[in-house]
């Protein structure tokens, strides 16, 4: 396989991935083709490679500079806007995590907390209090581990991770 193809089939294949995991397929492919880049590249050279529009391409970057994984690089002597993206893949991992945990475990977290404070002291209400309190345990849980994977570094989680799972 060249190159070519080979980046190519990463980039379809990591587009159709991250439709699992909640992402937008393009998106995904724009992070995947700026990912493997060894330039920066211009919104008509994501264009131009992926096959989409303009207005794509600019609300898909804007989102990835959103996560903060994707930045705007000057070229001397252009004009254009272009894109670099991170290719540390641990700090790649540490922000997505970051911003996930944001996105979708703290506000969890303020709803949770919100619905214990029912006014009521039926059984109903103590059995709904329960279930809410245990939901709130694990969800704090899974929060406090992905913030010691965001401040770790990455020998310590792989290490860590490993004895976990030996045990």
């Amino acid at each position: 396989m060249k190159l070519d193809e080979a980046k190519l089939k990463y980039i379809h294949t990591w587009g159709s991935l991250a439709t699992s995991w909640g992402i937008n397929k393009t998106m995904a492919q724009v992070h995947a083709l700026l990912l493997v880049s060894t330039k920066p590249l211009s919104a008509e050279d994501i264009m131009e490679t992926l096959q989409i529009s303009r207005g794509n391409v600019n609300m898909n970057v804007r989102a990835l500079i959103d996560w903060g994984i994707v930045n705007k690089e000057f070229v001397v002597g252009e004009r254009k806007e272009f894109f670099i993206a991170d290719k540390d893949i641990w700090e790649l991992f540490k922000q997505i995590t970051k911003e996930r945990k944001k996105r979708e475990i703290e506000p969890v977290l303020k709803v949770l907390e919100e619905l214990q404070q029912v006014d009521d002291n039926s059984d109903e209400a103590q059995q709904f209090k329960q279930v809410l309190g245990d939901l709130s345990k694990v969800t704090n849980t899974v929060n406090n581990i992905l913030d010691k994977a965001i401040k770790a570094d990455e020998h310590w989680l792989l290490s860590n991770f490993t004895k976990a799972i030996k045990k």
